[in-house]
């Protein structure tokens, strides 16, 4: 399995790609399918993980659409098997730790998937500009970028 729309169905993936379009229009569907499908893949490398894991600022784009739709959301973490949360904090490029983007990386085409590389920017890259404006910290109580609902799983600073 190598695409990460395998674990959405057509019209749920449809409707958060319709969301991050209309979020960010000059992305265009098709980019903004691709930010949907990373986010995938990326919370099914984050549930499977036992390191700490860390989005891209584009890939958390599609991540934050994704946790807009609940129901999408709550489906696909039941088929992830875990409920993955997310606490965000104000962007700060200067805690970018390109290790950890490289190891997320490295667990997305471990679950079997395909990176896809142009949207694993630096998150001071504005290539592709996307309104996610966030870097994730470690776990706290209400949890974080973690497949633990106890927030103290993997999770780390971009």
């Amino acid at each position: 399995m190598t695409h990460g729309t395998v674990l959405l169905a057509d019209p749920d993936r449809a409707a958060v790609v319709g969301a991050v379009v209309n979020n960010n229009p000059e992305l265009g569907s098709d980019m903004a399918g691709r930010i949907v499908d990373e986010a995938v893949k990326y919370l099914a490398a984050v549930a499977d993980s036992p390191q700490p894991l860390v989005p891209s600022r584009v890939v958390d784009e599609g991540w934050h659409t994704l946790i807009l739709h609940t129901r999408v959301y709550q489906k696909l973490c039941s088929q992830l098997g875990t409920f993955i949360h997310h606490t965000p904090e104000p962007r700060d490029p200067s805690r970018h730790n390109p290790d950890a983007i490289t190891r997320t990386r490295q667990a997305i085409v471990a679950a079997g998937y395909t990176v896809d590389d142009a949207l694993w920017l630096a998150p001071d890259d504005t290539t592709i500009p996307v309104a996610a404006s966030c870097t994730h910290g470690p776990g706290g109580p209400e949890g974080s970028c973690t497949g633990n609902p106890d927030g103290d799983g993997p999770s780390g600073p971009n």
